[in-house]
């Protein structure tokens, strides 16, 4: 089974160790677009400093030396000053935009790559909903804490600093007054970056159920109204905002508390330089313009200080997320390529299972399951609900591996070739057709440009999608809506005829291909499937045992074990588990008693 390493949450050191990998992972591809931005915000922050120096001749030539052309000089210094930080300003948000953005797709993208090629355990253990929201919030959270740290460092880093200079400069001592309660804010801080990440994750884990319960919902609207359970919906997924809007408060005030103790802090730090410096002002051994230099430094330092602060609170809530997209990208799947690939084989090929075994957590699927489905050959599998029919599909397209027993196609087992070389042998139709919110031409090329005109007419007739298409308002541009919900069930079906159709692949597998379809469509359907079929191995997989009488081999399964196997006509002959299904479903009468054996289970 894959799995997902524990949550890294452990201070300082994960924390630099999560910044390390953005950079090494995504950011280092864009350092160009970084280093503009860093220069943009440097400048951007320095212009605070030079704002704050420039009180000084401002009080001191103009407003009480009283130099008429002081204003201009002091006036167009400042405009200057405006000037410049306004446009450093817009260009280093768009640049760190872009940069942002830009990883943040190439991280989407992934991510989705590496969850696709996640074995089935995987999945299985994970609902759909949780990984949207891993894909979609949780790297929005990591690549804006990026955003928000890089412009923390290089903008309001160098505010303080250039600030700071311009304070010490004028008095040092006034600084240090202004800087009391600094110490006051360290082990509050601590404990509120300990509180600040477990609301996070908690929040972030509340986030990825409602965003399942949702996809749950959405998926499930007509069952939801057939059974009346609206209200049953509405009240879970109210429990969960409940929940979230607990969290997300609770993170949200232990984030404000570093601000909060910063403005304590300054409120402190003011009052002493008003007595002191005022003091000294009022005593003559400090100009006035000393002390609005000053007085401008610190309390403009205040707020880019109350920024940084606030950032490793929310440094703290956005590394839950960082981890989560770490942590699954870490994530390794259980099914492995092959250290010496072999090819496959060429043409229609026989598949053969021997003793194959497969339990998932201690329940057993299939018990020692034997069978040859020979070249070209039509075979069937059929049996109860729950006997392992579409494990067979499974563990032949390798979307899970088997614990023991060889499985091979054209004497080639599955093991030995490359994922993409063997799932290239297979064409798929299934009762639920996948179709794509496009149109009905981009569902059967499904992104290939190399069909011809001739060859996609051929394949449109051969799986009967031309006899439709008149009732179509775009013909094959039609959009097919959301999961093929603008085609009926047997359109539906004939559109994934098509697609295996133009896939040409040697070996078809049929997985109750006609089941959910009206007598009209299904015969519409098996007959394409029938033109399908020539020429290609074929597994089918069928309830209805009408779709396979005419196959050349059935194989029976119950528990997860081959129990009967043979033509129809021998099977029935023979009364057992087969003809038990066959009268069942045709209301055959039944044979003597004890010429058949009980009926599988549902």
């Amino acid at each position: 089974m894959s799995q997902i390493s524990p949550d890294r949450t452990g201070g300082q050191t994960a924390g630099r160790s999560l910044l390390l990998w953005l950079w090494r992972g995504y950011m280092h591809r864009h350092w160009r677009l970084m280093a503009l931005g860093v220069v943009l915000m440097v400048i951007e922050g320095g212009m605070l400093g030079l704002l704050a120096w420039m009180m000084g001749p401002m009080f001191d030539e103009v407003f009480v030396a009283h130099r008429a052309g002081a204003i201009w000089t002091v006036g167009f210094a400042i405009l200057g000053i405006f000037v410049t930080r306004a446009v450093t300003s817009v260009g280093q948000r768009v640049v760190m935009t872009r940069l942002s953005e830009k990883a943040a797709a190439e991280i989407r993208v992934d991510l989705l790559g590496h969850l696709m090629a996640l074995d089935a355990n995987f999945h299985r253990q994970h609902p759909p909903g949780t990984l949207i929201e891993r894909v979609q919030g949780d790297v929005g959270a990591t690549t804006a804490i990026w955003n928000t740290v890089t412009t923390g460092v290089a903008r309001d880093a160098v505010s303080v600093v250039a600030l700071m200079s311009v304070a010490v400069s004028i008095d040092w001592r006034w600084t240090a007054i202004a800087l009391i309660g600094v110490p006051v804010l360290i082990a509050p801080s601590q404990a509120v970056h300990r509180h600040v990440r477990t609301a996070a994750t908690a929040a972030r884990r509340v986030a990825a159920t409602m965003a399942m319960r949702l996809d749950e919902v959405f998926h499930g609207l007509v069952q939801i109204r057939l059974n009346r359970l609206e209200s049953y919906q509405s009240e879970r997924f109210r429990r969960l905002t409940r929940e979230k809007v607990h969290t997300e408060t609770r993170a949200a005030a232990a984030q404000a508390m570093i601000p909060g103790l910063i403005d304590i802090m300054s409120g402190i730090g003011f009052l002493g330089v008003l007595w002191w410096g005022g003091t000294q002002v009022i005593a003559g051994e400090r100009t006035v313009g000393d002390f609005m230099a000053f007085f401008t430094a610190i309390g403009v330092a205040f707020d880019p200080v109350r920024r940084l602060g606030g950032l490793s609170g929310q440094w703290q809530q956005a590394a839950a997320s960082v981890t989560r997209v770490r942590d699954l990208l870490d994530t390794r799947s259980e099914l492995r390529e092959p250290a010496h690939p072999v090819p496959p084989p060429v043409g229609a090929p026989e598949i053969r299972f021997d003793g194959v075994r497969l339990a998932y957590d201690g329940k057993t699927v299939l018990d020692g399951l034997s069978f040859t489905a020979r070249a070209g050959q039509t075979t069937a599998i059929v049996g109860a609900s729950g006997a392992g029919k579409s494990t067979v599909f499974n563990l032949l397209t390798r979307l899970v591996d088997a614990d023991s027993g060889r499985i091979t196609l054209g004497g080639v087992g599955v093991g030995d070739m490359r994922l993409a070389d063997l799932r290239g042998l297979f064409s798929v139709v299934t009762q639920d057709a996948a179709l794509f919110d496009e149109t009905l031409l981009e569902n059967i090329l499904l992104g290939r440009t190399d069909v011809a005109e001739a060859r996609l007419q051929a394949v449109l007739e051969d799986a009967q999608v031309a006899s439709f298409l008149p009732q179509l308002a775009r013909g094959v541009e039609t959009p097919v809506g959301a999961r093929g919900s603008a085609l009926s069930g047997g359109q539906r079906q004939r559109v994934a005829i098509a697609r295996a159709l133009l896939r040409d692949a040697p070996v078809l597998l049929l997985d109750e291909a006609t089941s959910a379809l009206d007598t009209r469509s299904e015969a519409l359907v098996q007959a394409a499937l029938d033109r399908l079929a020539a020429g290609r191995t074929t597994l089918v997989i069928a309830h209805r045992l009408s779709t396979v009488i005419g196959a050349n081999h059935i194989i029976v399964m119950d528990a997860g074990r081959l129990v009967e196997e043979g033509r129809h006509a021998d099977l029935i002959a023979r009364g057992g588990v087969y003809a038990a299904l066959h009268a069942m479903q045709f209301r055959d009468p039944a044979p003597a008693s004890g010429d058949r054996p009980p009926l599988p289970p549902e």
